[in-house]
């Protein structure tokens, strides 16, 4: 059965072309027997060179007459010459059947026979015997043609007819099974100056009876079947240039190259084969192809693969490497392995991914490429598929990426790449590649003209960038979203009447306003309210985006407008809708708000306060206008508007009484009543309050002050003592200096006002903190309680019995000197020379005291005597005393200078000791001498 034509012999089928006008031989195919030993060579017929132009059909006409009607042997024999050469050389047939032409030849041989036996012959005996042998071929008995050859050869060495005897005694020798005679034959033919189509097809011949004599003969086999193909492939560009009548000897040569290099080592076989020659032959990727097909033919799948394989890896710059690449594939397909034909058609796809190398492709592979790297990235796109639908997603990651960069790369290489970009875009994107995929998409969406499913690519770019700038955090979504941004204006700006792209738009903008940049959100919700294809939903979106962009920018009457604008789009019934209306009542009641604050703010008292009282027609009863009600209020307090305001916070405590608001309603009544002129009612209001506090006191504090500001003193003063009644403990010097201020108002307005006195006094003293004025009423009640003491001291008679008296005297002088300690204590030095000279005093009048008590009666005059005597010695230390202090008080003059006080004592001591102190004394100023010249 004979063989396909493989792929790399089609390939120079393909190049070559008719070789018309050449001599050439034709290889019978077909006629093998099952085994190697039965292999025979093909039979060759010859053609010559055309006859001139003459008509043969005539010229052979009259020859075969004369052959017939001639008696002389010689005359017959050159007709019959003629007839062969006539046919040989025109390639005629010249009307004899086979039997007629073996009879015409039979009776020839009496003709040669005749000649050859008179040894006489008037023409040539070597074309005589050539003759000869060719009748005794044609009439059967090719022993006695062989006889005949071989006596042509041996006789006449140099006749032109050898070579072509040698050829046909060689194929004799072929025929009978003689192959070393055959080849010797051959090789003499090869050796002598026959024709070269002759020595080539001898070559050939040789080649094979060298074949046939078993594999002690094959390696002399491969150099002659070599050189063989080396005659008529000699280059490179003679693949190109076989002529048709050639290839089945050059595809037979090859046949039985590969059988033997199957039979003797495969690839190793070959290459040793090859190393023989200097360069690579240029038929060599032809002999690992025919040995591939001999492995693939006898089922040896995996050595057919090794030898395409070998010459991929040996040869990689060759031509021929794509089909040989193909032809693993084919192989493994043969197989019935699948998944190895996939693998090798990755390896063909990788193998030429790269630019450089898919360019050296031709057309023919270059198609296939882009078919193998479709099926391949379609497949590893379906795997990553069903991982994801499994929930493997790291797994169908691993898919999606190969796919994706091969279907990019297949883009680049197709006419119509569109869908090729968007399958890349939808790779990457399952890969979690999110830039090359938004790449892809926006080329199949922007790039690829014709592309009709460009909207939808162009639509998934903008899908992936919200997506993404959905998944970061706030902080991280800027740079996002000015892509996100970029994306959709292509988007809208390409396809402007996609209803999609007003959808994005509104996105967009209440991104942007999420991210605080007013002033983009509001370009893009600009752009949604003005769209013809906007939606209602959208155009809401827009105008939520519109009010809230204008209420941070503090713009709030635009505000205003752009929440009425979205209450009137919003539409929809349920709870939901009536939640969402809400806030926006909310959201448009804040707005009114802000105006009535901003104006406020500008000292628009009338405006401000119609804006917070308006509130309530939006959203009454809301918390917004509550408290719009209660700024209404405080911002006439801050405008001085007393009794406007205190109507608004009265009607805002009757309407609101329970709001926690309401709590503050006195306070700011205390305000508008004390600043308008009504105290006591600023005072009302507090103790009215205070009754409801746990702890009253700050507020009837405040109300007594107001009382006090009102002159309401006996109100004031109730207030005060009930809370100094609690026995009030300060715990810092304010509430110190307020409980001392309390205390001094009292005593200062209270019938009886010692109580105050000694209480104001003994907290200045117990306190830590004290102040200037604190000291100084303490000082003054110390005086008070001091003189008052010292009355009670000298009204005190000393009468009998005296020594009861006298203890009673003791008591009292040490009362007035607690008193005078204090107030020394409280006034320092600035009081000391008062404190020193009462001191004395007490002394002194305690001395005269003594001495003025009456006498027990009972007493003659010598004891009353005696008596007084011992007064006067018990009234001396208390004088001595007095003088003392006196004198102490008079030597501060040296360290304070003179007062009122040391005068007094001065003058008491001159009276005391009238010897030492009685003096005309004048104090006066003493100034250092200052010299005419300022020394």
């Amino acid at each position: 059965m004979k063989r396909p034509v493989s792929p790399v012999l089609l390939l120079v089928l393909m190049l070559a072309g008719p070789a018309a006008g050449q001599e050439s031989f034709r290889v019978e195919l077909g006629r093998d027997g099952e085994t190697l030993a039965d292999m025979h060579p093909v039979f060759l017929t010859f053609e010559n060179r055309p006859l001139p132009a003459i008509s043969p059909e005539e010229v052979a006409r009259r020859y075969r007459r004369l052959f017939e009607t001639s008696g002389e042997p010689e005359v017959r024999v050159d007709a019959l010459n003629r007839l062969a050469q006539i046919r040989d050389r025109s390639g005629l047939e010249l009307g004899l059947s086979a039997e007629q032409e073996v009879g015409l030849y039979r009776d020839a041989l009496a003709s040669y026979e005749a000649i050859l036996s008179r040894g006489a012959f008037s023409g040539r005996l070597d074309e005589l015997l050539y003759q000869m042998a060719k009748a005794y071929a044609l009439t059967g008995q090719p022993g006695r043609s062989v006889e005949r050859l071989e006596q042509l050869v041996g006789l006449y060495p140099d006749s032109p007819l050898v070579p072509e005897a040698q050829f046909r005694i060689a194929e004799a020798a072929f025929a009978g099974g003689q192959y070393p005679k055959a080849e010797s034959h051959y090789q003499a033919l090869l050796a002598g100056s026959g024709r070269p189509d002759l020595k080539a097809k001898a070559r050939y011949m040789m080649g094979w009876s060298q074949f046939k004599q078993g594999e002690a003969a094959w390696r002399r086999a491969t150099i002659t079947f070599m050189a063989v193909l080396d005659q008529f492939l000699p280059d490179a560009p003679s693949l190109a240039r076989v002529p048709e009548a050639s290839i089945d000897t050059l595809d037979d040569t090859l046949r039985v190259l590969a059988m033997m290099a199957a039979r003797t080592g495969g690839v190793a076989a070959l290459d040793t084969w090859l190393a023989r020659a200097p360069t690579l032959p240029a038929w060599a990727a032809l002999l690992y192809d025919r040995l591939a097909d001999v492995y693939t033919q006898q089922g040896r799948f995996e050595e057919a693969v090794a030898v395409n394989q070998a010459f991929v890896n040996r040869y990689p710059q060759h031509p021929t490497v794509p089909d040989f690449r193909d032809q693993i594939i084919s192989v493994w397909q043969a197989a019935g392995q699948p998944d190895r034909a996939e693998g090798a058609r990755a390896d063909y796809v990788a193998a030429y991914r790269e630019d450089a190398a898919y360019r050296r492709l031709d057309a023919r592979h270059q198609e296939r490429w882009r078919r193998f790297a479709r099926a391949w990235a379609d497949s590893r796109y379906v795997n990553a598929s069903a991982l994801r639908r499994a929930g493997d997603l790291a797994g169908a990651a691993e898919w999606y990426a190969p796919a994706a960069a091969e279907y990019q790369r297949l883009a680049m290489r197709v006419v119509a790449p569109g869908p090729l970009w968007r399958l890349a875009g939808d790779a990457w994107l399952g890969a979690g590649r999110q830039a090359p995929a938004l790449a892809a998409f926006r080329t199949a969406g922007y790039q690829v003209p014709g592309y009709d499913a460009a909207v939808d690519s162009a639509w998934a770019e903008v899908r992936v960038l919200i997506d993404r700038v959905g998944r970061l955090a706030a902080a991280d979504q800027s740079l996002a979203l000015v892509s996100l941004s970029a994306a959709v204006d292509r988007f809208t700006e390409t396809y402007p009447d996609d209803p999609r792209g007003t959808g994005a738009l509104a996105d967009v903008a209440g991104r942007w306003l999420t991210l605080g940049n007013g002033n983009r959100a509001q370009v893009y919700a600009r752009r949604v309210q003005v769209h013809p294809l906007a939606q209602p939903s959208e155009r809401y979106a827009a105008w939520l985006v519109t009010a809230r962009v204008r209420q941070a920018a503090g713009a709030f009457a635009s505000a205003e407008r752009a929440w009425r604008q979205a209450l009137a789009l919003h539409h929809g019934a349920g709870m939901e809708a009536a939640r969402e209306e809400a806030k926006l009542r909310r959201q448009l009641a804040e707005s009114i708000y802000h105006q009535g604050a901003q104006a406020a703010d500008q000292g628009d008292v009338p405006l401000a306060v119609a804006h917070f009282l308006r509130i309530e027609t939006v959203l009454p009863g809301s918390e917004v206008a509550i408290q719009g009600r209660f700024d209404a209020a405080n911002t006439l307090l801050r405008a001085s508007q007393w009794q406007d305001a205190i109507h608004q916070l009265q009607r805002f405590r009757h309407d609101y009484p329970d709001h926690p608001l309401a709590v503050r309603i006195r306070d700011k009544l205390v305000l508008a009543y004390s600043r308008s002129g009504q105290p006591r009612r600023a005072a009302d209001e507090l103790l009215a309050r205070a009754r409801d506090l746990a702890n009253p006191w700050p507020d009837r504090l405040r109300a007594a002050e107001l009382y006090h500001d009102a002159g309401d003193i006996e109100a004031r003063n109730a207030l005060y003592r009930q809370y100094l009644a609690t026995s009030p403990v300060p715990t810092e010097g304010p509430d110190h200096r307020r409980l001392q201020r309390l205390r001094h108002r009292l005593l200062s307005t209270e019938a009886i006002p010692e109580p105050w006195h000694e209480a104001l006094v003994r907290a200045e003293l117990d306190s830590p903190w004290h102040s200037d004025q604190t000291l100084a009423w303490a000082t003054d009640s110390a005086w008070v309680l001091a003189r008052r003491a010292a009355d009670r001291f000298r009204s005190l008679p000393l009468v009998q019995p005296l020594e009861d008296a006298l203890a009673r005297k003791e008591r009292a002088l040490a009362a007035v000197r607690q008193r005078l300690e204090q107030a020394e204590r409280l006034g320092g030095e600035a009081v000391r020379s008062q404190v020193l000279f009462l001191r004395a005093e007490l002394y002194r009048q305690l001395a005269r005291d003594l001495m003025a008590s009456e006498v027990p009666g009972s007493l003659n005059e010598l004891e009353a005597l005696q008596y007084r005597v011992l007064l006067e010695e018990e009234a001396y230390p208390f004088e001595e005393e007095a003088i003392a202090l006196h004198e102490a008080n008079h030597q501060r003059i040296t360290k304070t200078g003179y007062d009122e006080w040391i005068g007094k004592s001065l003058e008491a001591l001159a009276r005391m000791h009238p010897g030492r102190y009685q003096r005309q004394v004048r104090w006066m100023e003493w100034h250092p001498e200052v010299t005419n010249d300022g020394a």
